[in-house]
C-alpha cells in the first residue's frame, strides 16, 4: 500500500516499557466463598459498584442507567461461548480431553466451524502422555445421522498442539459435532463440572458469533429490559466482535509483569462501527475487558495506516514494519513505542478509508495488546467490568483505567459482600 518507503526505527519509551512492574504487587486475598459459582437467578440483579471522580457508591445493575454518561455508546462484545471441550476415550480406558482453541485450517472460524469432512485446531489437551501416536475416535449421532468423529495428533508447540478432525458424513459440519459432543469450557477457578444451566447461563443475551472459548462476563448481567431501560434514556448500543482465548483464565506467572506473553485474540468489527465510534468519541463505554482491548487496538490499527506507516515492536521486541497486506496486528508493547501520536479521530478515519480503498465492510486483525499501569487510554471513557483474579492482565487493565486506585475498589467489594469473577457482581468504571 505504500511503495518505496523507508522505515526508521522508533524510539521506544523506556519509562513505560522498562519500568518493571511487580506482579506481585496486584495480589490481594481471595477468600473461595466469595468466588460465585453460579449466576443470581435474575441476570441484572447482580450489584453494582460504580466508581467515579474516585468516589464509590453502589446500586443494583438494572439502574445501571442513572449512572451512565449522557449521550454515552455502550459497545459491547457479541460473541459466542462454543463447546470447545472434547473428550474421547483410549482402547485402554485412559481419558483424552482435547481442549479447541483456535481453528489452523480453515484459519477463519466460520469456515472452520462450518467445514463438513476435515479441519485442523489448535489444542490444549488433557493426558497427552497418554496419547503418544495413532487415532482417538468417537461415534457421533445427530438428528438421526451418525457419524466416526477422529483425532490426531500433528506436532506441538509449547503448551498447545495442532490437532487434525476429521469425520466420515459430510452433512455434518464440525459446530454440529461440537455443540453435540462438545462440553462448554467453564472457568477452571470455578472448581466445579459443567452443568446443563451453563449452557444457557455462560452465554451474554446478545451473543451470536461463535468463535469464543471464554465468555465475555461482564456481558453476563444485561437482560432485554434493561437495554429497553437505556433506550428510554437515548443511551445507544454497538457490538463488535473478539473471539476470547483460554489466555483470559490464565494468571500472569512471571515475577515482572514485563515477562509475562500476552496471548493473541482475533478481533472483526464493521465498518458501520467503525463511524459510529468516531460520532460518539468523549462518550465511548466499553462492556467488558474484551470491548476494551478491542477499542484500544482499533487506533493502533489505524496508526498504521498513516502514510508511512509506524513501525512497532513484535513480540520479541523487534521492529515490524507493518505490511498490512499479510496481517494487521497490534503487537504486546506496541502502545509503549515513543513515537508520534495521531488524534483518536484521525485513526478511525483511517480505518474507514482503508475499508473503502479495499471495498471492505468488515475490519479483521488481532490483538496481543498488552493493557498496563501506564498506559494511556485513546478510545474507552468508561468500562463495565465483573471483579477480576489477583495477579491477572484484567486486574493490571482496571489498575491502568483508574490510576493505580483498585485497591480502593477491590478493598470496598470485599467489605461489602460483593461476589467475584465470572458469576459475580459488577462495576462501572468512569473517567
Amino acid at each position: 500500500m505504500h511503495k518505496n518507503t523507508t522505515f526508521f526505527p522508533a524510539k521506544v519509551n523506556t519509562a513505560q516499557q522498562n519500568e518493571l512492574l511487580y506482579i506481585d504487587s496486584f495480589d490481594y486475598p481471595l477468600p473461595d466463598e466469595r468466588i460465585a459459582k453460579f449466576p443470581l437467578p435474575r441476570r441484572d440483579a447482580s450489584k453494582l459498584l460504580v466508581y467515579k471522580n474516585e468516589a464509590i457508591t453502589e446500586s443494583t445493575f438494572s439502574n445501571i442507567g442513572d449512572f451512565l454518561p449522557e449521550n454515552a455508546l455502550l459497545v459491547y462484545n457479541n460473541t459466542r461461548v462454543i463447546q470447545a471441550r472434547l473428550v474421547f476415550y483410549k482402547e485402554t480406558g485412559a481419558r483424552i480431553e482435547v481442549f479447541c482453541l483456535e481453528p489452523l485450517t480453515p484459519a477463519d472460524y466460520a469456515q472452520s466451524l462450518g467445514a463438513t469432512t476435515e479441519c485442523t485446531w489448535r489444542c490444549m489437551v488433557g493426558n497427552l502422555k497418554k496419547w503418544k501416536e495413532g487415532t482417538l475416535s468417537k461415534q457421533i449421532q445427530l438428528d438421526g445421522k451418525t457419524c466416526t468423529f477422529t483425532a490426531r495428533f500433528l506436532a506441538s508447540e509449547g503448551n498447545t498442539h495442532s490437532i487434525h478432525f476429521t469425520w466420515d458424513n459430510a452433512d455434518i459440519h464440525f459446530a454440529d459435532i461440537l455443540e453435540k459432543a462438545g462440553e462448554l469450557p467453564i472457568p477452571p477457578y470455578l472448581n466445579r463440572k459443567t452443568e446443563d444451566s451453563d449452557i444457557i447461563n455462560y452465554q451474554t443475551v446478545y451473543s451470536k458469533i461463535k468463535g469464543s472459548v471464554a465468555a465475555p462476563t461482564a456481558g453476563l448481567h444485561f437482560t432485554p429490559e434493561v437495554f429497553e431501560s437505556l433506550k428510554t434514556k437515548n443511551i445507544e448500543t454497538e457490538e463488535l466482535t473478539l473471539h476470547v482465548g483460554a489466555g483470559t483464565f490464565q494468571p500472569v506467572k512471571t515475577e515482572t509483569v514485563n515477562d509475562h506473553r500476552m496471548h493473541t485474540e482475533v478481533i472483526s468489527i464493521h465498518r458501520s462501527t467503525v463511524e459510529h465510534l468516531l460520532n460518539k468519541l468523549g462518550n465511548i463505554v466499553a462492556v467488558g475487558t474484551t470491548s476494551v482491548r478491542t477499542l484500544e487496538s482499533l487506533y493502533y490499527i489505524g496508526k498504521k495506516l498513516t502514510s508511512p506507516p509506524t513501525p512497532h515492536l513484535d513480540e520479541r521486541g523487534a521492529f515490524d514494519n507493518c505490511d498490512l497486506s499479510k496481517n494487521i496486528k497490534v503487537t504486546q508493547w506496541e502502545p509503549y513505542v515513543d513515537s508520534n501520536e495521531v488524534l483518536p479521530s484521525v485513526a478511525l478515519q483511517n480505518i474507514l478509508d482503508y475499508l473503502d480503498a479495499n471495498q471492505l465492510t468488515t475490519l479483521h486483525a488481532e490483538t496481543q495488546i498488552m493493557i498496563k499501569p501506564g498506559y494511556q487510554f485513546k478510545l474507552v471513557n468508561g468500562i463495565i467490568t465483573n471483579f477480576h483474579q489477583p495477579k491477572s492482565t484484567l486486574l493490571l487493565l482496571v489498575s491502568a483505567f483508574v490510576d493505580g486506585k483498585w485497591t480502593d475498589i477491590y478493598d470496598y467489594a470485599l467489605a461489602n459482600d460483593f461476589r467475584f469473577l465470572s458469576y459475580g457482581d459488577s462495576s462501572l468504571l468512569l473517567k
